[in-house]
């Protein structure tokens, strides 16, 4: 009897029950080396901050709105790139193409582009209906704030024989397009490591009612556009 006792008392653990106490364990380790920090929200946008602070009482002196809710303010902002000739020249690096346009615009924005496709064929262009031919990017909030204070103060001082930009660009309901010939004006895109030069399109929609406030609030921006009436003025006459 007393043998039995003995070997009763010296039988092993049943190893499952030996994992599941680790993992009990392991919880409370892990836990224990956690140390809780206080999450702070990310600051706001500087561009927004002197929007609210300094660009509203200003165009509301400047065109004469006595409520701050209806000066104009940008909506959302599209970065657009057309890459039909690439994808219908039959290349065989035309997706390596289409891939690498795809990672540059991501930089550039911070944010994930989206494909866009045809919506018919088109003969004469080597289209078909469904192929992938651009990329598109619509920015808002923070991100959209963000892009014009990059685009201000980096982007645009970096183009090549820069003499401003078309103050003609806009449309009736005050929003502008314009465009890069290529995108390395942006100091995200290393010049080094681009394979073709794109170019690409950008549409700032606005809520302006006309496109002179359109383009005075662009202009408080920072946005620098030609002055027409010097145009004007050293244009040779007929």
């Amino acid at each position: 009897m007393a043998e039995e006792k003995q070997k009763k008392e010296k039988k092993p653990q049943d190893p499952k029950a030996q994992g599941q106490s680790k993992k009990a364990k392991k919880p409370k380790e892990q836990a224990a080396e956690v140390v809780d920090e206080p999450q702070q929200p990310a600051p706001p946008p500087r561009l927004l901050v002197r929007y609210r602070q300094e660009i509203v009482p200003a165009l509301q002196q400047k065109l004469s709105v006595k409520n701050a809710l209806a000066v104009p303010r940008l909506e959302k902002i599209v970065v657009s790139m057309g890459l039909g000739k690439i994808m219908t020249s039959g290349t065989a690096d035309a997706k390596a193409k289409m891939e690498e346009a795809e990672k540059e615009l991501a930089v550039i924005t911070g944010q994930k582009p989206v494909r866009c496709k045809a919506k018919k064929s088109v003969a004469n262009f080597k289209v078909r209906q469904g192929m992938e031919t651009g990329l598109k990017v619509t920015l808002r909030g923070a991100r959209m704030y963000e892009f014009v204070d990059r685009l201000v103060t980096l982007a645009i001082p970096r183009v090549k024989d820069f003499r401003g930009l078309d103050p003609k660009g806009f449309d009736k309901d005050g929003n502008y397009n314009f465009g890069f010939t290529e995108q390395t004006v942006f100091p995200e895109v290393n010049a080094a490591e681009v394979g073709f030069q794109q170019g690409m399109n950008i549409t700032m929609v606005t809520t302006a009612v006309s496109a002179e406030h359109g383009r005075e609030l662009l202009r408080q921006f920072g946005m620098p556009f030609r002055d027409a009436s010097a145009e004007q003025a050293q244009a040779p006459s007929k």
